[in-house]
């Protein structure tokens, strides 16, 4: 064994010591980023100590630890780790991107980056397979209750990459197919955003979580659906978030 792992004492105890305080308050301080070791943020309770310098924030608080949620663009190919069990997590599950070195360098919320921040997060809204873009993953409850109730009432919006140029009057099926009361299709709004010879991009907005539903669409007007990409959820957007990063749901954001 290393002695380095041996000599000293653990730094939880230190803080035990400094706080007057039980050594599951300790380890909290330490894990909120509250404690410096020479000068240098440590998050480790079981990191060893002896000589060198350990402070504490003199403005730490354990009444209001913050709680995050992370907002991550799924690459294509992944899972969306919804059902994902922790021992049976795979090597394209996008839950092995929620690592610090994922972290957008374009994130401007403010949050400063712990690594408990990357543990405990539940995940309640899937995507598809072969789909890209804004998933969420929260460690507050609140968040995660109103994403699984209220989801039937939440807004998404999809970004449909089909080949060849779509007019909107193409779309014409879809919207009787809409009116049918024998096909039961969840209320949505679908238009054309863009289209040339190539390729068009069509606009998909529906409340709740409908998986196959941009495909079914496709299927009905005989258009290849070349890419899927949720850009929104509820009142949240993907913005210019990198794909495979994430970024921390800002302060005044809501689903």
């Amino acid at each position: 064994m290393n002695l380095s792992q041996t000599e000293g004492e653990r730094l939880s105890k230190r803080i035990m010591q400094l706080r007057q305080c039980s050594r599951r308050e300790a380890e909290q301080y330490i894990e909120a980023g509250f404690v410096r070791v020479d000068g240098v943020v440590v998050e480790e309770p079981q990191r060893r100590v002896s000589t060198e310098q350990v402070t504490v924030d003199p403005q730490a608080s354990l009444l209001n630890l913050l709680s995050v949620t992370l907002v991550l663009n799924k690459p294509v190919g992944w899972s969306d780790g919804v059902e994902t069990q922790r021992d049976a997590r795979g090597p394209q599950d996008v839950r092995n991107l929620l690592t610090l070195a994922q972290h957008s360098p374009q994130d401007r919320s403010g949050v400063r980056c712990l690594k408990r921040h990357l543990t405990q997060l539940d995940a309640s809204v899937p995507l598809e397979y072969q789909a890209s873009g804004l998933l969420a993953f929260t460690q507050d409850f609140r968040v995660q209750r109103k994403l699984m109730e209220d989801m039937p009432f939440i807004e998404q919006e999809l970004m449909l990459d089909v080949r060849g140029e779509v007019l909107p009057d193409a779309l014409g099926p879809i919207e009787r197919a809409k009116r049918d009361e024998r096909l039961r299709l969840p209320d949505f709004k679908i238009s054309v955003g863009s289209a040339n010879p190539e390729r068009s991009k069509l606009r998909l907005a529906v409340k709740g979580s409908h998986l196959g539903l941009a495909h079914y669409l496709c299927e009905l007007v005989g258009l290849e659906l070349l890419a899927l990409r949720r850009i929104r959820l509820g009142r949240v957007s993907l913005g210019d978030l990198e794909e495979g990063t994430w970024r921390y749901l800002a302060e005044g954001e809501r689903f």
